[in-house]
């Protein structure tokens, strides 16, 4: 029995140093090797400082200097708190949420786009993500909010339309998933732009 406990306290102690410790820095090592940026957070910096992340979306909500990012179900687009409704096709909540979140979007487009309709607004311009914090929206989200951004920064259109391409990521492997434009990226190139 005794050596039964010895040979189990052995595997135990060998086990949580290999997949506890050795484990998890071979990973992290080798992480840090290929792929620096992504295994430190993907952090945006901006004149030596960090403003954000790649991955993560930012609050840029009430500043119509910038474009707008998704709606977010996180506080301050916490990445910490991200979640998503969980609520169904039918809920009234749910309803009442997204012709908030049009409303809204509405509000502030119209002004520059007045032909701009709620049919022609973009799903990712009134719903939340699956995390609550997608960095990423739409190029057709980004077009409509072009109008408003190159009327309150005196930019040319074509000027703001050439960032959007810029900084719009094409489908994974050129076939999974969207294009999609990161809002924290093109908003740093537009006051670089302004400046």
């Amino acid at each position: 029995m005794r050596r039964d406990l010895v040979t189990s306290l052995i595997a135990v102690v060998a086990i949580t140093v290999l997949f506890g410790l050795v484990y998890p820095l071979l990973v992290t090592g080798v992480s840090q090797v290929v792929f620096p940026g992504r295994a430190d957070g993907s952090k945006v910096t901006q004149n030596g400082k960090v403003v954000g992340s790649r991955l993560i979306g930012q609050d840029f909500r009430g500043d119509r200097r910038y474009f707008q990012e998704r709606p977010s179900t996180a506080t301050k687009y916490a990445a910490d708190a991200s979640a998503f409704t969980n609520l169904g096709p039918n809920s009234a909540k749910a309803r009442d949420t997204f012709k908030s979140s049009l409303d809204g979007y509405l509000a502030l487009e119209r002004p520059y786009d007045p032909g701009l309709t709620g049919n022609r607004v973009p799903v990712d311009a009134v719903t939340s993500s699956g995390s609550g914090v997608d960095p990423h929206i739409s190029p057709a989200n980004a077009d409509i909010q072009a109008h408003r951004i190159a009327v309150v920064r005196h930019l040319p259109i074509a000027t703001v339309n050439k960032l959007i391409e810029d900084h719009t990521d094409g489908r994974f492997l050129g076939v999974l998933g969207e294009p999609g434009v990161n809002v924290l990226e093109l908003n740093l190139a537009l006051d670089r732009q302004s400046s």
